[in-house]
């Protein structure tokens, strides 16, 4: 095996490894995730009923008791609950949550891993490893790949779409058209199922395929469609109609509904029309030089424009259409990220192979291989770090169960309210303590959202603990004292609060970057890592330095019924 060879295997590898990694260091979910995470939880403890299934679901199942605007899919969550079953077969202490989500990170590694190799055929392999080392070091690719979002159970279905439509030179005319077929199918397929945005993809990708004359109407589109459509209705509708006792259900048509046709989504904020490509794009790429340089080289050098202009149309024009809906997030435009990467890709491959040809490739070549590292740093070093303590709910309530550890209580039935930021920020009920599997007593997780119930003082009285922000929350509770009881602070737990800016003189804490460091390679790691940063401070940065700045989140609140809690 040649030196290529060995670098490109070992960045193949380093995609799961990465993905693992900031499932491993982030183990937690948001609220945007919360559905899918929370569905996947039921089914796998509950099962699937086959008898009383409407008053099983509204017992049991967590999207009767917060349904949220719209109806989300299940398909996801039942196909993630099928594969992990047998692991939890055969460890039934295995974490679950760690577990389902390393199922999905996994599945989207295999399709990076599939996009990076048929760059290879396409491009070569100087592409492919260009291609393999600006994936590594983005973030948020390598960071939401492992989480729960609609987004992110179509994106591995859309990554390996586009591998299928790259032009491999080795490939018939016959064979390319199949190609085409299933990759237009999977597109429909994610899109029916998983996020309505994807029509505008597929319409996009679609109408260059016809344009350039890759495809036909009677041949790819129209089979292509067909079977999409039978595929993903057939499946959408058949499961969500059953677990939501809804029929017929189509979630995602319910989602556009709402969203578009009723511009509801503009209630979560309205960006202007070039959000996506002076913000978004640039946090998605993260490396500066792959959206300066890469992609206007590789556009601009004949060598590498027709392949460029090949992967980057459809994705550009997907961009301007989906910029007039006032609504945007990132996650709306994450499919986009492998062609834009592997155009930039093209680009730095242009560079570095002229580079011993003119003193501008040469140090060009040298900026990318910089820029590159320092995107690796500040993803895996900063980004990281500040994601993983934005998640102070999962943190306070296992604080809680150690309390409860060490603190037995006493009572047949043990009650704790989940306050709103406990909830948004990693409590799932995956972290809860199930009923029947607890030894000694109980426990009851409420999550009331009603302001005017929870200003009534005798409404703390039912609870044994809450998990509430500081402030007028807590002290609401602390001040419901009545015959049931005292309550009183057991923890305070903190979360990011920012990037805290070091100055020339200023001591750096980082207590977060250093716990992340040890956690990974040990305290001798984090001692290593101390020491290049002070050394980084003084030879590069002159002083200047960032790192997480943590804030008290949530309090952790138990009621003293006999002295103590």
């Amino acid at each position: 095996m040649g030196g290529r060879d060995a670098v490109y295997v070992l960045l193949l590898a380093a995609v799961p490894a990465l993905i693992l990694l900031h499932l491993v260091v982030a183990p937690y979910t948001k609220v945007e995730e919360s559905f899918h995470i929370q569905a996947i939880h039921d089914i796998l403890l509950y099962g699937i009923p086959t008898r009383n299934v409407s008053e099983t679901f509204r017992a049991d199942y967590d999207h009767f008791t917060f349904p949220g605007a719209v109806p989300r899919t299940f398909v996801g969550a039942a196909l993630l609950a099928g594969l992990a079953r047998p692991f939890v077969w055969l460890q039934h202490n295995v974490d679950r949550q760690l577990l389902v989500r390393a199922i999905l990170g996994l599945f989207n590694a295999v399709s990076l891993q599939s996009f990076a190799s048929g760059l290879r055929r396409t491009a070569g392999k100087t592409t492919a490893i260009w291609y393999l080392l600006f994936q590594s070091s983005q973030f948020h690719v390598l960071y939401y790949a492992s989480r729960t979002l609609s987004n992110m159970f179509a994106f591995g279905m859309t990554t390996l779409a586009l591998r299928y439509l790259l032009p491999e030179p080795s490939l018939s005319t016959a064979a390319y058209r199949r190609r085409s077929r299933l990759s237009l199918c999977l597109l429909t397929v994610a899109g029916i199922i998983f996020r309505s945005e994807l029509a505008i993809f597929l319409a996009t990708n679609t109408i260059f395929l016809f344009a350039t004359r890759r495809i036909s109407i009677l041949h790819e589109i129209i089979p292509a469609g067909i079977v999409g459509l039978l595929i993903g209705l057939t499946t959408t509708v058949a499961v969500d109609s059953f677990f939501w006792q809804q029929f017929p259900l189509w979630p995602e048509f319910e989602a556009f509904k709402f969203n578009v046709l009723h511009g509801q989504a503009s209630a979560w904020g309205i960006d202007p029309w070039y959000f996506y490509f002076v913000n978004a794009l640039p946090r998605l790429l993260l490396n500066p030089l792959t959206y300066l340089f890469g992609i206007p080289v590789s556009l601009l050098q004949p060598a590498t424009r027709p392949l460029a202009t090949f992967i980057l149309v459809p994705s550009l024009f997907f961009l301007a259409i989906y910029s007039v809906q006032p609504h945007k997030e990132w996650r709306f435009i994450i499919y986009t990220i492998p062609t834009l990467t592997a155009a930039a890709a093209q680009g730095a491959s242009y560079i570095w192979t002229h580079r011993a040809k003119s003193i501008v490739y040469r140090l060009l070549s040298l900026a990318l291989l910089a820029s590159t590292l320092a995107s690796f740093v500040v993803s895996t070093f900063v980004l990281l770090p500040a994601s993983s303590a934005n998640y102070p709910g999962a943190h306070a309530l296992h604080a809680l169960h150690n309390h409860a550890n060490i603190h037995p209580n006493n009572k047949s039935s043990v009650s704790v309210y989940l306050g709103n930021l406990a909830c948004q920020t990693g409590v799932t009920r995956f972290l809860q303590i199930p009923t029947n599997l607890s030894d000694s007593s109980a426990w009851h997780y409420d999550k009331t959202e009603s302001p005017v119930a929870k200003s009534d003082p005798t409404f703390w009285s039912q609870f044994d603990y809450a998990l509430v922000e500081p402030g007028e929350e807590a002290e609401l509770v602390l001040s419901s004292t009545s015959g049931t009881g005292n309550w009183h602070p057991i923890d305070a737990v903190s979360g990011f609060a920012g990037l805290r800016v070091l100055r020339p003189g200023d001591e750096a804490v980082g207590t977060v970057e250093e716990s992340l460091i040890a956690y990974i390679a040990g305290e001798k790691g984090a001692g290593i890592w101390t020491k290049g940063r002070e050394l980084a401070r003084r030879v590069a940065t002159r002083g200047w330095w960032a790192e997480v700045r943590m804030e008290s989140k949530i309090l952790v609140l138990g009621r003293d019924e006999a002295g103590h809690v």
